[in-house]
């Protein structure tokens, strides 16, 4: 249903991303330290040309049904992340809606393989993984390292795994994701470097959930003493935790 409404859209706007891309997209969402209102959401990942506002629904009815779509998926994204597991195949785990599009090409019959540019192929969950960093870009206030060194690099490196899987896949392919009798087009190294990227976002969900919203700095001209409490609500003197 979402890429009915996506391939309807794209007629208008060429610009429309894939689903992958918007899965990709939504999951970091769900991972940033603020909630974010969905019309801000879709503005940014739906929005294209010189009025950022505008995006590409053939009316409201159609944006009602997509809003719906997103709302209930994200629930399920969300549920997932929720949910502790000691294994990514474990029911309940997180599970993007990833295709294995070199898998699908390979399953072909030649001619119509022959007449698929492979420059324009993604490798397994590439386009996945950049709807995510998109999404990170998008909020840099909000994706912003703590000041704590321990947590800034904990964030770091799980984003790290997530932007390798924006690379290709230049290894050698072995196994399918496709179907397990299937041509091989993914290459080990991918596969365990999905799994990683898969695990990373559990640890910015979590990472993040604890940090809670980002604190605005104060504004006013009231001047905070080093022994008062901190304005952000920790318990601790200004000069043990902002003021430090």
């Amino acid at each position: 249903m979402f890429d009915q409404v996506l391939d309807d859209m794209r007629t208008r706007d060429d610009e429309v991303p894939q689903w992958e891309f918007c899965e990709g997209f939504m999951t970091a969402v769900l991972c940033t330290r603020r909630t974010l209102a969905l019309d801000e959401v879709l503005e940014v990942l739906l929005s294209s040309g010189d009025d950022a506002a505008t995006i590409a629904f053939r009316d409201a009815a159609q944006r009602s049904v997509f809003e719906t779509l997103w709302n209930k998926r994200a629930t399920e994204l969300r549920s997932q992340l929720m949910t502790s597991v000691q294994a990514l195949d474990e029911e309940g785990a997180l599970s993007p809606e990833v295709m294995d599009v070199r898998g699908a090409i390979a399953s072909l019959p030649e001619a119509e393989r022959a007449a698929i540019p492979a420059s324009d192929i993604p490798s397994f969950g590439q386009v996945w993984a950049l709807g995510f960093m998109f999404a990170v870009e998008a909020w840099p206030d909000d994706w912003e390292l703590p000041r704590d060194k321990e947590a800034a690099n904990f964030i770091d490196e799980a984003l790290e795994r997530i932007v390798a899987l924006t690379e290709d896949d230049t290894d050698e392919p072995v196994i399918s994701m496709l179907d397990d009798e299937g041509e091989p087009s993914v290459s080990q190294e991918r596969a365990n470097a999905y799994g990683e990227a898969l695990w990373a976002v559990y640890d910015l969900f979590q990472a993040w959930q604890a940090l809670g919203p980002k604190v605005a700095p104060v504004r006013s001209g009231v001047t905070v003493g080093r022994n008062d409490p901190c304005h952000c609500g920790s318990g601790k003197k200004f000069k043990k935790c902002h003021g430090a």
